[in-house]
């Protein structure tokens, strides 16, 4: 593979990266309803052999936690329930709480049937291996 096409693969990457923000940006978010509703915050990180989303998720426990793949589109939900007492009156309630959602779409080089996560202190980390992407191109002869 030469300087040029490893360029333009780089280029087209960034550019669906950039199509992607721009549509996340413009499409309205279902994930809350109202403005209290927790929202959990995420980062994606990528290296050359995997993705990985980090996600907190404090006072959820395993069991409350959904991870779905369908069609390259991950999706975590989720409830974080805020209880009190029936002689407990709430004098300050800055913590969200609520149902959520929250949607990727994956890169196609993301091998989804070795996808696995761990959820530790309230971190959930979903990893994503890559897929070794053929750089064999053929070259067709033009009769």
């Amino acid at each position: 593979m030469n300087e040029f096409t490893v360029n333009i693969e780089k280029q087209l990457s960034r550019l669906g990266r950039d199509i992607q923000d721009f549509v996340e940006k413009i499409v309205p978010v279902h994930v809350q309803e109202t403005e209290g509703d927790f929202l959990p915050l995420c980062d994606i990180i990528e290296s050359d052999t995997e993705y990985r989303i980090l996600m907190d998720l404090p006072g959820l426990s395993k069991k409350e936690i959904k991870i779905a793949l369908k069609e390259n589109v991950l999706s975590i939900s989720g409830e974080r329930v805020f209880q009190t007492d029936d002689n407990e009156v709430v004098k300050r309630n800055e913590r969200k709480s609520g149902a959520f959602s929250r949607s990727f779409a994956l890169p196609e080089q993301v091998d989804g049937s070795e996808t696995s996560a761990s959820f530790k202190n309230g971190v959930l980390t979903v990893t994503m291996p890559k897929i070794e992407t053929s750089e064999d191109t053929q070259s067709i002869p033009i009769r």
